[in-house]
């Protein structure tokens, strides 16, 4: 089995100073947002998105200071999006760890996110590349349009395979996709490798989603370190659940969405996954999840065969395996 410890071992220097700049970047004269940012330090991040641009500028040539500010910028937005999420999501816990609104509440958790976006938007100016930097605004208004709607969605039982994943593209994938461009383009990439770099970041973004929705429905909560079935608990339409909905008989259909509408008991989120289950709904999106994992992988068929384009490619095998 794949870990990120292994999938890091080529940029463990170039991490090591990614977090000392990262840590830097979040202090604050503010006591308030101070405590707030060393409980985020603490918290069990992955870290994926700065990862995925250091390998991709070393895929490329050498990191360099855009490629650690791009690092640190994902970061930052990612991080912004997760304290907004746990709002909307009234979510209690994040990475094994109370959430930052179960702790500081609605009110602060609101502007500590607003903080995030707007010291992102600060340290953005230190790029001094403007395609980058059009890169990233255009990715923060995704990943806002995302979150849109996917509210819009809970209400809508209908919802189509396409617009689903026009939602996924935008809260999910487009930042690991530009942290794979910006990765790139950070150390002089041509066009064509920018490109196909964010051809992979997109299907690997894609595919990485797939998988959050799959571990919501069947996850093992001390593993995954937040709460499953969140996403039946606020109506969100996910690929198992589209599935099974547009397959299901017109009774099966009418069950599913009475119990979705019955106020969230327990009981009926094990009746959901027991019928997604059986309508094949896991198996369809486990099979998604190889479709676009392939696709990752072709787009990196334009570089030669290395360490890094290996780390990558287990990167993909990463998510497949994964368990949280």
């Amino acid at each position: 089995m794949r870990t990120l410890d292994d999938i890091c071992s080529p940029i463990s220097e170039e991490l090591e100073i990614f977090n000392r700049l990262y840590k830097k970047s979040l202090k604050s004269d503010i006591t308030l947002i101070s405590t707030i940012v060393d409980y985020i330090l603490k918290q069990r991040s992955k870290r994926i998105r700065p990862i995925l641009v250091l390998l991709t500028s070393k895929l490329c040539g050498k990191p360099n200071d855009n490629t650690y500010t791009s690092a640190v910028l994902v970061e930052m937005l990612h991080t912004a999006t997760l304290i907004h999420d746990d709002i909307v999501d009234e979510s209690d816990t994040r990475r094994g760890m109370p959430s930052i609104n179960a702790i500081w509440e609605n009110k602060t958790s609101v502007l500590m996110g607003d903080w995030l976006f707007s010291r992102a938007l600060s340290c953005m100016l230190s790029l001094n590349n403007f395609d980058m930097l059009k890169i990233l605004a255009r990715t923060a208004e995704y990943l806002s349009e995302g979150e849109i709607r996917q509210i819009e969605a809970t209400t809508d039982y209908h919802v189509n395979q396409g617009i689903y994943f026009q939602m996924i593209f935008s809260k999910t994938a487009s930042l690991i996709a530009a942290s794979c461009q910006l990765g790139a383009m950070s150390v002089g990439a041509s066009q064509s490798e920018a490109n196909a770099l964010y051809e992979y970041g997109k299907n690997l973004g894609i595919a990485f989603q797939l998988k959050d929705d799959i571990l919501d429905f069947i996850g093992d909560v001390k593993e995954m370190g937040k709460p499953i079935h969140a996403d039946l608990k606020l109506n969100t339409m996910t690929l198992p659940l589209i599935y099974t909905i547009n397959n299901a008989y017109d009774i099966e259909r009418k069950r599913i969405i009475d119990m979705l509408n019955s106020g969230g008991k327990v009981k009926n989120f094990s009746d959901i996954i027991d019928i997604i289950k059986a309508k094949g709904g896991i198996e369809y999106t486990e099979n998604k999840i190889d479709e676009f994992s392939k696709k990752a992988t072709d787009s990196l068929s334009i570089f030669p065969e290395s360490e890094i384009k290996s780390k990558l490619i287990d990167f993909i095998w990463f998510n497949k395996e994964r368990r949280r």
